[in-house]
């Protein structure tokens, strides 16, 4: 307690340098390695690169909804999904998970790496993600095959913090959040309980500060295994949530479990969820 009371006593620039190192240390594990592209799976795409505002370039992959014979539902073909990975690795490593989004659902996807991530420029920021975020929507906006009415925000662990932020202001469609957790005060308590990750969160990542304002349609998923995210935080958030939403728990799951792995009862629910949205 004397060293988190020396922390706490430092100048303020200090602290702040402290928080940006702890974030780097404890909550962004990025990969710069890309290893495969959605081509090695034969899914046509759009490479695209985009810029922050703030000095940097962002890489991200639009993958167009498959048409014709392959579409797997056409009245869902004109929804894109916003995609907000989770906090290590990059896009490269949700290759199967994207694979499965297009051909099971037929929907447009939107992949991007935040800063610091695969070859997007930087180094990852609470702050720098939440401003990924912003561009990566107006990116996606600006796109004439994109119909800006029906795009749906989808993050997975951390990216569901960074789509519950961006939801405050620009509210989507309808919003899909896995394995989400409700703030990092709460991750510091279940996974760092001596460390000043814990101490020094306070507010930070605090998607349940967020949620309560979110009117929107909400999905949550969450594995009742989950060891990283507790599925308590899950079913918290759900709960919070103002507007129409559907909780769907999935049995024996873990937090790095692929989405193949999640049964079919899963890709049920997902459409479902899309084919409800206004």
């Amino acid at each position: 307690m004397l060293a988190v009371a020396a922390i706490l006593a430092l100048p303020g620039s200090v602290c702040m340098s402290l928080l940006e190192a702890l974030e780097r240390q404890f909550i962004f594990f990025p990969s710069r390695q890309v290893e495969g592209t959605p081509a090695d799976l034969g899914i046509p795409f759009d490479d695209v690169y985009f810029e922050t505002g703030d000095g940097y370039t962002l890489n991200g992959w639009f993958i167009p909804a498959p048409a014709g014979d392959a579409a797997a539902d056409a009245a869902n073909a004109d929804i894109t999904l916003l995609w907000f990975h989770g906090n290590a690795g990059n896009m490269g490593h949700r290759l199967d998970d994207l694979a499965l989004f297009h051909h099971l659902l037929g929907i447009n996807v939107f992949i991007f790496d935040y800063r610091g991530y695969g070859n997007s420029q930087g180094k990852p920021s609470e702050r720098g993600v939440y401003r990924d975020s912003s561009v990566a929507l107006a990116y996606l906006m600006g796109r004439p095959d994109v119909d800006p009415d029906r795009v749906v925000y989808y993050g997975r662990s951390l990216g569901a913090a960074v789509a519950a932020e961006l939801a405050l202001n620009r509210p989507p469609d309808g919003m899909v959040l896995y394995s989400p957790f409700t703030s990092l005060a709460d991750m510091g308590a279940a996974l760092y309980a001596f460390s000043p990750v814990r101490l020094l969160a306070g507010n930070r990542l605090d998607s349940m500060a967020r949620i309560g304002r979110y009117r929107g349609p909400l999905l949550v998923i969450h594995g009742e295994a989950d060891e990283i995210i507790p599925i308590n935080q899950g079913r918290a958030l759900y709960e919070a949530a103002p507007g129409p939403k559907s909780f769907h728990p999935v049995p024996g799951a873990y937090h790095n479990d692929g989405l193949g792995d999640a049964g079919p009862e899963l890709w049920f629910v997902l459409r479902e969820f899309l084919g409800s949205l206004p």
